[in-house]
C-alpha cells in the first residue's frame, strides 16, 4: 500500500474529509409528506427535485436493495431525443437539455459524452424509415438527418460497411447530440444532493403493501414497519405491477428482460453509437475501453434478470460482422434488466385513479436517458397536484380514451 494512502486506514468515515454520499437513518419515521419507492435514477432525481424546487423534504426515498442497482445500473447508458412523436420529442429533448448542466448542477462527474447516434439502414425500407425519422425531427427542431455510406466511412472507419457481405449498409440515421453517461454517478450525483437538502434514503427496505382508505393512500407497509405518507410514487420500473397491484390498480404494463454485456477494456477506438435496428444491436465504447453491447428485449414476459447463452451467441455474431477485428476480444459480464412495456412504448407518468397514489413507469428501453426530466416532471405534478405539461400526453387514462402515443418508431432496436 503507498504510503500516502496509509493514513486513512488509522481515520475514522466521518474525519475523510469528504461527505458521505448518503446517510444511513437509523429508522423510518412515522410519517412522511412523500414516500417515492424506488431508489434508481427516477426516484431520487424526483426527491432531489422535491427537495430543491419545491422546498419538500420530509421525504423519504424506499429501496429493496441498494441505491442504482435495478435497472439504472442495468442499462447502456446511451442518451437522445431523436424520437418520433411530438410528444416524446419535447419530453426527451428537455432531458437531453437537463444531461448537458448536470454534472455542474449535482457537482459530480458523470462522464457525460457527446458521441453522435448512427443508426444503420441495411434495406430500402429501413432507409425510408430513416428519411420518415430524419423529417419528422427536423420538424420538431431535432438535429437529426440521413447519411449516406461515405459520410458513415468518414465517422466511423473501422466499421465493416459490408457487414461481411450479407447485410450490406446502405445509409443512416444521423443523431449528432447522441451521448453517453456514467449511470451509477448519475444515480449517486442524484441521491448526495437529495440526502444533503434532508431526504431519507433507506436502502434494503422492501415495501410489502399499501395501505388506502376510501380509494386514498394514506401509508405504506415495509419489511422495517408501517409509515405514514401523504403522498405515495411509484417508480420502481420493472417492478411496476407489483406496486401497482398492492393498490389494486391496473396498468397495461408487462415485463421483459433486456439484456447487455461488455468485453474486456482496450484501447479507446470507437468515439460513436452504433445501432443497428435491422441486426437488434447497438454498441458504444466506454470511457475505460470497454465495448457496451445489447440487443432487443427478450420475446417473452419474464420478470427475472437472469442472461442467456442464447443472447451472447446471437449478438457477438453480429458484432462480428460489423466489426470483424472484435473477435479476439473476451467477453467480461453479461446482465439484464427488468423493461416494463407499454402497449404504444412511451411511459405511465403523473396522477391515477387512486388519491395521492402517483406512478412512473413503462419506460421500456430507455429510461435512463430520460432519468432528469422525469424526475423534475414528476416533483412538479407532486407538488402541485396536477401533470406537468410535458407529462400530460403520458397519463394512465390515455389507454381509457384511446390517445395512444405510438412511439415504438423510435426504438433503436426491434422490441
Amino acid at each position: 500500500m503507498p504510503y500516502r494512502l496509509l493514513k486513512y486506514a488509522f481515520k475514522k468515515p466521518d474525519d475523510l474529509g469528504d461527505p458521505h454520499f448518503f446517510g444511513k437513518p437509523e429508522k423510518l419515521k412515522s410519517s412522511y409528506d412523500v414516500v417515492i419507492i424506488g431508489g434508481g435514477g427516477h426516484g431520487l432525481a424526483c426527491a432531489y427535485y422535491l427537495a430543491r424546487d419545491f422546498g419538500i423534504t420530509n421525504v423519504a426515498v424506499l429501496e429493496q436493495g441498494y441505491i442504482g442497482g435495478g435497472n439504472t445500473g442495468r442499462n447502456t447508458t446511451i442518451v437522445r431525443s431523436n424520437y418520433l412523436t411530438p410528444e416524446g420529442v419535447a419530453f426527451y429533448d428537455e432531458s437531453l437539455k437537463l444531461y448537458l448542466d448536470l454534472s455542474d448542477d449535482l457537482d459530480i462527474n458523470l462522464m457525460y459524452s457527446t458521441r453522435g447516434h448512427f443508426t444503420l439502414a441495411h434495406s430500402d425500407s429501413a432507409m425510408r424509415t430513416s428519411r420518415w425519422r430524419a423529417e419528422t425531427n427536423k420538424h420538431l427542431n431535432i438535429e437529426s438527418e440521413v447519411v449516406d455510406r461515405q459520410f458513415i466511412a468518414n465517422e466511423v472507419p473501422y466499421l465493416d460497411l459490408d457487414c461481411g457481405g450479407t447485410h450490406p449498409i446502405m445509409g443512416a440515421l444521423y443523431h449528432a447530440p447522441g451521448a453517453v453517461a456514467r449511470h451509477d454517478a448519475v444515480a449517486w450525483g442524484y441521491g448526495r444532493g437529495a440526502y444533503m437538502r434532508g431526504v431519507e434514503i433507506h436502502q434494503r427496505t422492501q415495501v410489502t403493501g399499501i395501505k388506502t382508505n376510501d380509494s386514498k393512500v394514506v401509508g405504506v407497509e415495509t419489511n422495517k414497519g408501517f409509515v405514514e405518507a401523504g403522498k405515495v410514487i411509484s417508480m420502481v420500473a420493472g417492478s411496476s405491477p407489483r406496486i401497482t397491484n398492492m393498490v389494486g390498480m391496473d396498468t397495461p404494463i408487462e415485463i421483459f428482460p433486456l439484456q447487455a454485456c461488455v468485453t474486456e477494456p482496450v484501447k479507446p477506438f470507437m468515439d460513436t453509437i452504433i445501432v443497428s435496428g435491422s441486426l437488434h444491436c447497438y454498441v458504444s465504447q466506454s470511457s475505460r475501453g470497454e465495448m457496451v453491447m445489447g440487443a432487443s428485449a427478450d420475446p417473452q414476459e419474464l420478470h427475472s434478470t437472469r442472461s442467456s447463452f442464447d443472447f451472447v451467441e446471437g449478438l457477438t455474431d453480429q458484432m462480428m460482422d460489423m466489426f470483424p477485428f472484435v473477435g479476439g476480444m473476451n467477453l467480461m459480464r453479461q446482465w439484464a434488466g427488468m423493461c416494463d412495456m407499454t402497449p404504444d412504448f412511451a411511459p405511465i407518468m403523473g396522477k391515477t385513479g387512486i388519491d395521492n397514489f402517483y406512478i412512473d413507469g413503462g419506460w421500456g428501453t430507455w429510461g435512463f436517458k430520460a432519468t432528469p426530466v422525469s424526475g423534475k416532471t414528476m416533483a412538479y405534478t407532486v407538488a402541485n397536484d396536477k401533470p406537468h405539461d410535458l407529462i400530460k400526453p403520458f397519463g394512465l387514462d390515455r389507454f381509457d380514451t384511446y390517445k395512444l402515443v405510438g412511439e415504438k418508431g423510435a426504438a433503436s432496436v426491434g422490441h
